[in-house]
């Protein structure tokens, strides 16, 4: 027998909290504000916006600053010592004309850029199904929670009953043990059950940062249908073309690509226009004093010819990376391939599970029925009562996670396409009733 006080421990825990949230949108509203693994890839994606402005710095003037002065003292054996004072300032600025290499680097940045907001974009559907999950994994608990409760109480009217015709004469005392030890199992299951829950509710805790006890359910009934299209290449040759995996391996190629371009460019000449002008000033030899002032405008040509085979050895090594980066595209491809036709298949299980566990949950139960009137008139046991709740708290069990393994298996499906947004999680929230 369990210990009162840790029941009543795990009740009030359960079912003490105040509610907080609806449905699931009203969850995964709360992830996004909170989620640290969201969050850290959002500034990663804001970090991943500034390396375009970088890129096009090596594509525009810059200019530069500068001053000085300075206490001379020379010894010159042929004009002698020289102790004077000089001062001075400047400005320079250079405006890359033709930069080859800046030119290719500003378009890699872009390729970058896209990316940063493939991944985070990847993020953003990961916390959909980690909020889905974190949400159906506390229904499931709720659940189960519920159908022991149903399936206690009702072993609760078989032990008394079978502790009255145990007096009265009419049962052995075999029912009445028979009838106590389920009753000691159901309340252990209870306890694991309610235990269960609160780890899920602070999984989900974890996760928004808000203590949630009554979340929306499902409707009795709910409609589980395969999304459209209804056909498994279909959905494939949307990941091909969305899946954000592909995506970011085919920017990746681009980039791979660019910079065997970028690394030939680095045989090409340079050339800038630039400009200075300084003003300096020395006194020397008592009070006179020496001025120059002078300004320079024009253009400086830059012609590698030899640099020891620096160059060369890059577009090598840029060849072989392209390679890589093409052979990493095409494993994405047949991963996100891969991907979409299990998800597809899981949709198509799941949803045919959960009718047959329909169909089996109210065989179940007429079973029930039937063996507790074949008690009534003699020809079942006590035993067989209990053995029909047993069966029909399982198949309750069983369809629940069904139910909810279809709705998981929909939001895999299409997150393998690419496709996948939080108006998904809207159209589930039509499937479940408010909570109270």
């Amino acid at each position: 027998m369990m210990k009162p006080n840790l029941l009543s421990f795990l009740l009030a825990v359960s079912l003490g909290l105040p509610a907080y949230a609806d449905n699931l949108s009203e969850v995964y509203r709360a992830a996004l504000s909170y989620d640290a693994s969201y969050a850290a890839s959002q500034a990663a994606y804001q970090a991943a916006q500034e390396k375009t402005p970088q890129a096009r710095s090596g594509l525009l003037p810059s200019a530069g600053f500068n001053a000085n002065t300075r206490y001379n003292s020379i010894d010159n054996s042929v004009f002698g010592n020289a102790d004077y004072s000089s001062w001075g300032w400047g400005v320079s600025a250079t405006q890359p004309i033709y930069r080859g290499q800046n030119l290719i680097a500003y378009e890699q940045a872009k390729n970058s850029v896209a990316i940063a907001e493939n991944q985070f974009k990847s993020a953003g559907q990961d916390l959909v199904l980690r909020a889905a999950r974190a949400y159906f994994d506390v229904l499931l608990a709720q659940d189960n929670v519920e159908f022991l409760r149903a399936q206690k109480t009702a072993i609760t009217e078989q032990l008394a009953a079978a502790k009255r015709n145990f007096e009265v004469g009419t049962a052995t005392i075999v029912d009445t043990h028979e009838a106590q030890s389920r009753f000691d199992l159901a309340s252990a299951q209870e306890i694991a059950a309610l235990n269960e829950l609160e780890i899920k509710r602070r999984a989900l805790f974890t996760l928004t940062g808000k203590t949630v006890n009554t979340l929306a359910g499902l409707k009795p009934n709910p409609a589980l249908t395969i999304p459209s299209p209804d056909n498994m290449d279909e959905w494939v040759n949307r990941s091909q073309d969305n899946n954000l995996q592909v995506l970011i391996r085919r920017q990746s190629k681009q980039i791979a690509d660019q910079e065997i371009e970028r690394n030939r460019a680095g045989h090409y000449p340079t050339l800038d226009a630039t400009a200075s002008y300084s003003d300096n000033h020395s006194q020397n030899f008592g009070p006179q004093q020496a001025d120059s002032k002078a300004a320079i405008i024009g253009l400086e040509l830059a012609v590698p010819i030899y640099q020891g085979g620096l160059t060369s050895s890059r577009v090598r090594e840029s060849v072989a990376n392209r390679e890589k980066a093409r052979q990493e595209l095409e494993d994405a491809l047949r991963s996100a391939a891969l991907q979409t036709r299990q998800a597809y298949l899981n949709v198509a299980s799941t949803e045919a599970q959960a009718k047959a566990l329909e169909a089996a949950l109210a065989s179940s139960q007429k079973s029930l029925e039937s063996t507790q009137l074949g008690l009534e008139v003699g020809v079942r046991t006590n035993v067989d009562v209990l053995n029909a709740q047993q069966q029909v708290t399982s198949a309750k069990k069983d369809l629940a996670a069904a139910r909810y393994n279809f709705l998981i298996s929909v939001l895999n499906l299409k997150a393998a396409a690419g496709t996948l947004s939080a108006t998904d999680l809207e159209e589930i929230d039509k499937l479940l009733i408010a909570a109270k």
